[in-house]
Order: C-alpha cells, then sequence, then structure tokens
C-alpha cells in the first residue's frame, strides 16, 4: 500500500492573488499546484514579502514565512524559495520532488522564450502531443523576441514537425520541417521532411519533389539504402539489441 499524503485543513480568509495571471490563491495545495503547474513561467514576482505576511497570517504556517523570509533576505534564488515552499508542504513524494528540482535547475538562467520551449520539449517527449503543439504555436503567434536568434524559431518548427509526424498528420509534419530547414539550413532536417511527404504525397507527387534538388536525391538515396537493409534483416530472426537499434533512429527521424 503506498503511503498516504495529508493535505492541510487551513483555508484563508482573504486570498492571495498571482498577480501575473489573475488567480486566487486560498490553501497551500492550491499554491503548490500553481507552481507545480507553472515551474516553466516562474519568475522572482514569486518571491515577496506579502506571499510570507500571507502563509503566516492566513495559513498560519508561521515557520514555512520565516524560511521564506530568511531565502528573500539572502537574497536566494527563485528555485530555492519554490522548493522551500513544496519541501515544507508535504505534499510530494521524494521521487517527484527530484523531479521538480530537476525542472528547476535546468530552467535557472533561461529566458522566458527557452523555458516555454522547454516544456513544450517535455510535452512531447511525455506522450502529450496536443498540449506540446499548443506550447510551440503559442511561441510562434506571440511577438518576435529579438533576445533569440532566428534559429532557435527554426527548432520550433522541426518540434512541430516531429508532433504532428506522431499524430500522423505528415503533410502538416513535412510543411514545419520544411520550414524549419530553410531557416536552420540543417541537412538532418531533411530527412524526416522528406520520409513525411512521401507519406502522404502520390508516388509522382514525391519524384517531382526530390528532383528538385541534388541534396533531397541524395537523402533520398539513404533512405532507400536503409530501408533495403531493414528489409534484409527482417529475412532472418533479429536480435533484440537490432530491435532498440532500429526504435532509436525512429524516434530521432521523428525529433
Amino acid at each position: 500500500m503506498g503511503s498516504l499524503i495529508l493535505c492541510h485543513d487551513r483555508h484563508a480568509t482573504h486570498p492571495y492573488e498571482i498577480t501575473r495571471i489573475h488567480c486566487r490563491i486560498f490553501t497551500i495545495e492550491e499554491l503548490c499546484y500553481y507552481l507545480c503547474n507553472n515551474l516553466y513561467l516562474i519568475d522572482y514576482t514569486i518571491m515577496n514579502e506579502q506571499l510570507c505576511t500571507w502563509l503566516d497570517e492566513e495559513l498560519g504556517m508561521t515557520d514555512l514565512a520565516n524560511a521564506l523570509r530568511d531565502v528573500l533576505r539572502l537574497r536566494g534564488s527563485v528555485e530555492k524559495f519554490v522548493l522551500t515552499i513544496l519541501k515544507s508542504s508535504r505534499i510530494y513524494r521524494e521521487p517527484e520532488m527530484i523531479r521538480i528540482q530537476n525542472v528547476l535547475e535546468h530552467l535557472k538562467n533561461q529566458k522566458d522564450i527557452e523555458r516555454q520551449k522547454y516544456k513544450g520539449d517535455n510535452l512531447l517527449e511525455s506522450g502529450e502531443v496536443e498540449e506540446a503543439i499548443l506550447v510551440y504555436q503559442a511561441i510562434l503567434n506571440q511577438e518576435k523576441d529579438e533576445s533569440v536568434d532566428e534559429k532557435f524559431y527554426g527548432k520550433i518548427y522541426a518540434c512541430l514537425g516531429a508532433a504532428y509526424g506522431r499524430l500522423f498528420l505528415y503533410q502538416e509534419a513535412a510543411r514545419m520541417y520544411d520550414r524549419a530547414y530553410q531557416i536552420c539550413g540543417d541537412k538532418a532536417l531533411l530527412k524526416p521532411y522528406l520520409y513525411a511527404s512521401y507519406k502522404y504525397m502520390s508516388m509522382e507527387e514525391y519524384h517531382i519533389l526530390i528532383t528538385k534538388q541534388d541534396d533531397y536525391m541524395e537523402v533520398n538515396a539513404r533512405m532507400r539504402q536503409e530501408l533495403d537493409e531493414i528489409r534484409k534483416n527482417l529475412q532472418t530472426e533479429p536480435d533484440p539489441s537490432l530491435l532498440e537499434k532500429w526504435k532509436r533512429q525512429h524516434r530521432r527521424n521523428h525529433n
């Protein structure tokens, strides 16, 4: 039987408002839920004396409030401030706390837009493909951030290509990979682009496409060679290590 996590029964009379999203919070559980679901967007604005006072006076969590005041006084990091709250609440088990700490460490010193991409990447990696697409699209739809170079946006298009590919939306995937290649000029993007194109085009359309550039012809030839090797290996019983190699290669082609 798994261990129980006890919830706190204190409910604030006056809520604490997260001004960034105009969210009102009444309990320590709600505060922790907000923090854990917004790790990628948390910044210095969450660190303030008002939150310490609210925890002290409204929830009676004087020890936590004083610990947070120490972080403020010593000019500690946002990450330490957030982890102090989460650890004190004792809501999350150790494996989850380790995951949260790792995410916060990765996000340290990153720009907001880089944090957003990291969120999308994690969603995609965990199989939450539709949610990842929404994050990537939000980045592309917002005002362009001049603090990152153009290739950053090319990588966003490549990520969208991978996401659409996992949903078998090959035409959209091809369009995203093509846009990514036009921005980044990375020939590694040609393989997933041609694969996605092959999956949705007619044979005639695909042959017309690959004759447009010598690079396309070269990549297509390599893909055919790899396919022939796979077919040969399938004629004999493949060993488990070979199967794992194919799986890893397939995942790389769609990332």
